[in-house]
């Protein structure tokens, strides 16, 4: 089975962990084929594993209509170049795009909505605009997979796509020895690993480690609001106690060297590093937004805070700081929890399913 995967950005993300973790792990299932908006992270990591790959120069948030046009050109013309069994989109953007160059080009593809561009949280006009293009879209997808239980009944609600047609695959990862060696140390270590970007709020994290004074917190990616948030720390007289480590490759080694894990979001679909997090043995303070609550049981993993809520941010932050035995009790339910409900095994498997009902 030849498929090809559609990926707007290739920077490092959720979305691209998924497609590269499919490409890495139904190699001898399938030949897969990867088609991205932008060379990068993605590319890259394909072209290492000499996968046919093809970059279409395209916008990938903003509505370009003549770009998007050329962009939709481009991915026939790799499609009839390819001849693909299948077309796997992925996000918002690539996903209409290459959904709408599958059905002229005659060949079925699946949708992976990676948390829905009209989820909680974004903005009115955004939604309205999102759920109507979805709506027109889905249609063209034989399949549509969510990551969560949320996403799911969030389509439904708003009229996209069909129960029979939209399946939900958890992410998945593997499964790690390195996990947290919960030190003892003076000051707690606090980590977050995510992109500076508008689904995220480093700002508030930020604000509710000032307000901790024995919490230490490190914060892992890059993006384009990362000044923002230097300048923040910098303003609450914390600069000392926030460490920017930027893109890194050895996340799993920097949460095993951590006391505690934060993801604070305005939303998301189902987070990978949520998942990495409890595979270390951390525990999770994050906001309770798209389908975090399916991965973080509050008070058995880790606690759930309100989108934008400081205040509860700062005192699950604190109790954790100030109890170790609680840390250690969290961290280890949640690794369990990981290790039992999210593999890397299951997600592989489900999605080769969808494939073989979709191709026959």
């Amino acid at each position: 089975m030849k498929v090809l995967y559609a990926i707007a950005r290739s920077v490092p993300g959720g979305a691209q962990t998924n497609v590269m973790d499919l490409i890495g792990h139904l190699g001898n299932e399938l030949e897969p084929g990867l088609v991205t908006f932008e060379p990068g992270f993605l590319t890259d990591r394909a072209r290492a594993m000499n996968v046919p790959t093809w970059v279409v120069p395209a916008p990938t948030n903003s509505i370009t209509p003549l770009r998007d046009l050329s962009a939709l050109r481009s991915i026939l013309r790799v499609i009839r170049e390819f001849k693909p069994d299948l077309v796997h989109a992925h996000s918002t953007k690539s996903g209409i795009i290459a959904r709408v160059a599958a059905r002229i080009a005659g060949v079925p593809s699946v949708f992976t909505a990676h948390g829905w561009a009209f989820t909680e949280g974004v903005s009115e006009r955004r939604r309205k605009i999102a759920i109507a293009v979805e709506r027109m879209v889905a249609p063209l997808a034989a399949r549509i997979i969510c990551v969560s239980n949320y996403d799911r009944e969030l389509a439904l609600r708003c009229g996209v796509g069909n129960p029979d047609q939209i399946v939900v695959i958890p992410n998945g990862i593997e499964a790690s020895d390195l996990s947290s060696s919960y030190t003892q140390r003076d000051n707690v270590r606090c980590v977050m690993v995510g992109r500076f970007s508008p689904s995220k709020d480093q700002p508030a994290l930020i604000r509710a480690v000032s307000k901790v004074e024995e919490i230490e917190l490190l914060l892992v990616g890059d993006g384009e609001l990362i000044e923002e948030s230097k300048s923040l720390a910098f303003d609450l007289g914390i600069r000392d106690r926030v460490r920017f480590l930027g893109s890194r490759n050895d996340v799993p080694q920097i949460l095993a060297d951590c006391d505690i894990f934060a993801l604070v979001s305005r939303w998301e679909g189902l987070p990978y590093a949520i998942l990495e997090a409890m595979r270390a043995g951390l525990p999770v303070v994050a906001s309770d937004v798209g389908g975090v609550s399916e991965a973080v049981v509050d008070g058995e993993t880790g606690y759930l805070v309100p989108r934008g809520d400081v205040n509860s941010l700062s005192e699950r932050l604190r109790y954790l700081a100030r109890h170790p035995e609680e840390r250690r009790r969290l961290g280890e339910s949640g690794r369990h929890r990981c290790l039992t409900h999210f593999t890397l095994s299951k997600m592989v498997e489900s999605t080769l399913a969808v494939y073989r009902e979709v191709v026959g």
